[in-house]
């Protein structure tokens, strides 16, 4: 039998097969990810939902001509194989390689640079409007979205446009009834009930109710079937909807079985589906120290609740919901919502922990300021995977939060220098705060096994002195102070350095500061966060007020957006690994 994708770097190849191949094409297409995943990790179970999709696509439409907007981009892989990237996928989330998501300067077929939720129909209906616009009126524009994330806000508002459009869109439900974790809400049962009530597939029907020539459910695996409806949708105008039913996994017995696992599971066996054994690590994430931590606190406060937007797994409140599932609430990929929702509750003697990552937390900007800040309501917002957070790349490192938090009042914002320090935090945070609390923490271990200590409150906006030094002072926020202490033991003579953890970026330790700047000559900032408005910025404005003169070096996030990589590489770049560290402050003093 000849290999069909040793023939394949492009979507005009494709189309020179027969459809009678294209099923063997796909048994190819998820054998080749399966064996690069394995190895090399990623993002597993969504790529392999879609081959038959991808196939498909790339099959009867005229990409890159016709435009191809993916959600989110867990699920591309297959695509990135199909349009000239075969050869370089097995260096995927890789430092200098190609990226995990589609992006618009990797190839011209990723016709929209993706990371987050819900943006694939807004970006492919503004697309359409422009063909229209253009005269383009034959110009095809896919959007492929999936079941959790046609459910966030962004999404229902692209929806409600575009039904009223004359754009020639069409927009893909790929539907596996889960995320990362299980989709929740009505509209998941809503679809649930679709799949096998064919009257309210074709009656009483939420898509065609906002306007869309809705077709469905098919097979997403059924390769005729998907061709023969995405062939006749190619000459239907306007906006279409076609709900595609797949299995995240699909081909990989495991991960069919344990989707939540296999969306990234890290090294496997290729044949099996056995998930290597990692070494044993002494350490806990902080993800699970935060989970933990909070169940213990809840098990003694009835008022504490926990909220997250879909990521019940991946910022371990999973946790709560196990022991208090009443007072846990997974709302779905709706950060907005989350914000807003945690702010009612607020207002009603509830403690609410609304637990987010801190790139997530981006798109709930305006609800912070507004529905939180404004009313100084004592929301707790947990975030988790702050700082570079390594092979996801420019979209999720959580480098922004500590600049965009900063300006808003009300707001006390920290950073635990360790697990002991997030915990005491966590603990701190419930005993009758009144007004609202961030606090960061990042992706990984920590650096202490019997973190499990004894609470003790912490008093907000205070810091530590760490290292005693003559004449220059390094002030760190968060985690990053390991690197410094690193850096320090790396010095022939540290005895010119003092060290301290600030931990609290607002309201900053006014009394240490004043005595860091009177008996120090030089001081160096250093944070896991852009420079531009964090943590060194708090300080130069502290400095500014209070007429010192200091020379000041800030050390951060340089003014980009850093691609993806291992954190330690990605540290070497930009100069926050020990040794780049170490190398600033002799040059600084």
């Amino acid at each position: 039998m000849t290999h069909l994708l040793k023939h394949i770097s492009h979507p005009a190849d494709l189309r020179k097969l027969s459809p009678a191949q294209l099923p063997q094409l796909a048994a190819e297409l998820r054998a080749f990810i399966i064996d690069i995943v394995a190895t090399k990790e990623g993002h597993l179970g969504a790529s392999l939902g879609v081959v038959e999709l991808t196939i498909a696509l790339h099959y009867l439409f005229d990409t890159p001509n016709d435009l191809l907007v993916w959600d989110v981009g867990h699920q591309a892989y297959g695509h990135k194989i199909l349009t000239g990237r075969k050869e370089r996928f097995h260096t995927n989330r890789r430092y200098e390689g190609i990226a995990g998501f589609p992006t618009r300067k990797e190839s011209e077929f990723d016709a929209f640079g993706v990371g987050h939720s819900s943006t694939s129909i807004s970006a492919a209906l503004g697309m359409a409007i422009a063909s229209n616009l253009k005269g383009a009126t034959e110009k095809q524009h896919i959007a492929v979205i999936g079941d959790a994330s046609i459910a966030s806000g962004m999404a229902f508002e692209a929806l409600n446009h575009a039904g009223v459009s004359q754009a020639n869109l069409l927009i893909i439900l790929n539907d596996n009834a889960i995320g990362i974790d299980p989709a929740v809400g009505a509209l998941k049962a809503y679809l649930t009930k679709v799949k096998t009530d064919r009257k309210l597939a074709t009656q009483n029907n939420i898509i065609k109710a906002l306007n869309f020539d809705y077709s469905g459910p098919i097979d997403g695996h059924d390769l005729p079937k998907l061709l023969a409806e995405l062939g006749r949708l190619k000459s239907v105008k306007g906006p279409k909807f076609l709900h595609v039913i797949t299995t995240k996994g699909k081909g990989l017995q495991l991960a069919e079985e344990d989707q939540v696992t296999y969306h990234a599971p890290g090294k496997f066996d290729k044949i099996s589906g056995v998930r290597l054994k990692k070494e044993n690590n002494l350490y806990t994430k902080y993800q699970d120290v935060f989970g933990k931590t909070l169940v213990e606190l809840a098990s003694n406060n009835k008022n504490i609740v926990g909220i997250t937007p879909a990521m019940l797994t991946g910022s371990s409140l999973k946790f709560m919901l196990h022991k208090f599932p009443e007072r846990t609430f997974d709302v779905g990929i709706a950060e907005q919502h989350a914000v807003t929702l945690a702010a009612g509750m607020a207002t009603q003697g509830l403690v609410p922990f609304c637990a987010i990552y801190s790139t997530f937390l981006q798109r709930a900007y305006d609800q912070i300021i507004h529905d939180v800040a404004l009313q100084n309501l004592p929301v707790i917002f947990c975030l988790d995977r702050a700082g570079l957070v390594g092979e996801d790349g420019a979209t999720h490192h959580g480098v922004f939060d500590l600049s965009y938090l900063r300006l808003i009042p009300n707001l006390s914002i920290c950073a635990p220098r360790n697990e002991i320090e997030l915990r005491n935090l966590l603990y701190t945070a419930q005993l009758g705060l009144k007004h609202p609390m961030a606090i960061r923490y990042p992706r990984g271990t920590g650096t202490i096994v019997d973190w499990k200590q004894p609470f003790k409150a912490i008093e907000i906006g205070s810091g530590e002195l760490l290292r005693t030094g003559t004449k220059t002072a390094l002030l760190s926020i968060g985690t990053i102070a390991e690197n410094v202490s690193k850096a320090l033991d790396l010095i022939k003579d540290p005895t010119p350095f003092s060290h301290y953890d600030l931990r609290f970026v607002k309201p900053l330790d006014a009394q240490l500061l004043h005595t860091i700047f009177t008996e120090h000559t030089n001081i160096i900032t250093i944070e896991d966060g852009a420079i531009k408005g964090g943590f060194g910025s708090a300080i130069l404005e502290f400095a500014a007020e209070n007429n010192y003169q200091h020379p000041i070096k800030i050390l951060g996030i340089p003014d980009t957006f850093i691609e993806h990589g291992a954190v330690v590489k990605l540290q070497e770049k930009i100069g926050l690994d020990p040794l780049s560290l170490s190398k600033a402050f002799l040059n600084f003093t």
